[in-house]
């Protein structure tokens, strides 16, 4: 490697390094409003993040990707969609990068361009948590849960005694609660869908990145 360039090899690569795109943590940054480059990978991230254990690369591991232009490895990285946002990682970040905003960001491009899920059920579970809220205004935890169950082949029986022990004990409320303001929920819904078409036409080049398999 006389030239210089950086390469990057990952567990499974199978000694082949990984396709790198110099220009990946500028349009990260932009769209995420972060200065990713400041990461200087302390870890404090990750040992603060309660999904961690789940993950396949942890939080400070997506930021070294994204420092680094591993766009493929990114954005089909399952940690992405198995964050949950409770922004410990942000009140731990000395350097205020806002790990869990920049997975959002990913989230965002990754679904603009179309790239494929290994483990699909985490996005199924996202969009149908969304289609409750974007219906009802909030969040119907039961009304979630079936659009879950019936999107998920073989899903539908899968914790049927847990759910109906919840519901017994008053857990899971069968109606949901009326809201004021839907109009206004909706609204933010009409400009999240034209910001997606925005972003789709920015990001659909990248919808040939191969996704990972194996995953449910």
């Amino acid at each position: 490697m006389g030239s210089g360039a950086v390469e990057l090899y990952l567990p499974g690569s199978e000694g082949r390094p990984v396709p790198l795109s110099p220009g990946f943590v500028r349009e990260v940054e932009d769209l995420a409003g972060r200065m990713v480059s400041r990461c200087y990978q302390c870890k404090k991230c990750t040992s603060g993040c309660p999904a961690g254990f789940s993950m396949d690369f942890q939080c400070h591991e997506i930021i070294r990707l994204v420092q680094l232009g591993a766009r493929d490895e990114a954005l089909r990285s399952a940690a992405i969609w198995l964050c949950a946002s409770c922004r410990t990682c942000r009140e731990r970040c000395p350097n205020d990068v806002d790990p869990a905003t920049v997975m959002d960001c990913l989230k965002v491009m990754a679904a603009a361009a179309g790239v494929p899920l290994g483990r699909r059920r985490v996005r199924t579970f996202h969009r149908a948590f969304l289609a409750t809220v974007a219906a009802l205004g909030r969040a119907h935890e039961l009304g979630s849960i079936a659009l879950y169950k019936l999107a998920v082949p073989g899903a539908a029986l899968d914790d049927l005694g847990l759910g109906l022990r919840m519901l017994s004990r008053g857990k899971l409320k069968v109606a949901p609660d009326g809201i004021k303001g839907r109009g206004e929920v909706a609204a933010i819904f009409r400009r999240a869908k034209a910001r997606e078409t925005r972003l789709r036409r920015r990001f659909g080049r990248a919808g040939a990145v191969e996704g990972r398999g194996g995953h449910t």
